[in-house]
C-alpha cells in the first residue's frame, strides 16, 4: 500500500513538473536564451577589448619608434589617434609623451586633448586627478588667476593625494605675481591637509613666517 502511494506521489510530482514546463515554456526558453546571449555578448566584448587593446599598443609603440627615427609629425598624429580612442591606459600615455617631447605647439589643441582625457576616458580617480594637476602645470605660466583656480578646484576641494601639489602650485603662482598674502594662505593650507606630500610640507614651512611654521 505504501509503495503504491509512493508511486502515485512520484507520478503526481512528475506530472506537475511536466505541466509547469508546458505552461511556462516560453518564459523558460526566453530566460535560457537571454543567459546564452549574455554569455556570448560578454565573451565577444572581452575578445573585442583584447584585440582593441593590442591594436592600441601597436599604434603607441609605432609612434614611439617613429619619434626615435625623427618622424615627429607622424608621431604626434598617431598619438592623437590613440588619445581619441579613449583608452584608460594608452590615452594618458600618449598625452604624456606629447607633453614630455613638445610634439604639439598649439596650447588650445593641447588643452582639448587634456579635456578629452579628463572628461571622456574612464580613468581611476587618482590618475584623473594627476592629469588635472598636469593640465594646471601646463597652463600655469599663461593663464589668469581665475582660470588656474578653475582647473585646480576639483583637487583643492577634495581629499586627493594630489591636493597638496595643487595648493603648492597655487602658492607659487601667487608668489610669482607678488601677491604674498594669497601665497601665504595656500602654504598654510598645505600644513593642514591630510595626506599632504611630506616634501611639500617641509617646503611650505620654510616659506611661511615663523609664527605659522608650527601649525
Amino acid at each position: 500500500m505504501d509503495e503504491e502511494i509512493s508511486i502515485i506521489d512520484k507520478r503526481t510530482r512528475n506530472e506537475r513538473i511536466k505541466s509547469f514546463f508546458i505552461e511556462n515554456r516560453k518564459k523558460i526558453i526566453f530566460g535560457i536564451s537571454t543567459i546564452i546571449l549574455f554569455i556570448i555578448v560578454f565573451y565577444s566584448y572581452q575578445t573585442y577589448r583584447e584585440g582593441f587593446k593590442e591594436q592600441l599598443s601597436d599604434k603607441y609603440n609605432r609612434a614611439v619608434i617613429d619619434y626615435e627615427s625623427g618622424e615627429k609629425s607622424l608621431t604626434s598624429s598617431l598619438l592623437v589617434e590613440v588619445i581619441e580612442d579613449k583608452d584608460s591606459t594608452y590615452s594618458p600615455l600618449a598625452l604624456y609623451f606629447i607633453l614630455d617631447n613638445n610634439l604639439i605647439d598649439d596650447p588650445n589643441e593641447i588643452n582639448d586633448l587634456f579635456d578629452l582625457v579628463i572628461n571622456k576616458v574612464d580613468l581611476e580617480k587618482e590618475i584623473k586627478n594627476l592629469i588635472i594637476y598636469k593640465k594646471a602645470l601646463y597652463n600655469a605660466d599663461n593663464v589668469g588667476e581665475n582660470q588656474l583656480l578653475e582647473i585646480l578646484n576639483p583637487l583643492v576641494n577634495s581629499q586627493s593625494v594630489w591636493k597638496s601639489h595643487a595648493l603648492y602650485l597655487l602658492a607659487e603662482y601667487f608668489y610669482s605675481k607678488n601677491e604674498k598674502e594669497k601665497s601665504k594662505e595656500f602654504f598654510k593650507q598645505i600644513l593642514n591637509t591630510e595626506k599632504a606630500n611630506k616634501d611639500l610640507v617641509k617646503e611650505a614651512r620654510k616659506r611661511l613666517p615663523p609664527a605659522f611654521r608650527e601649525q
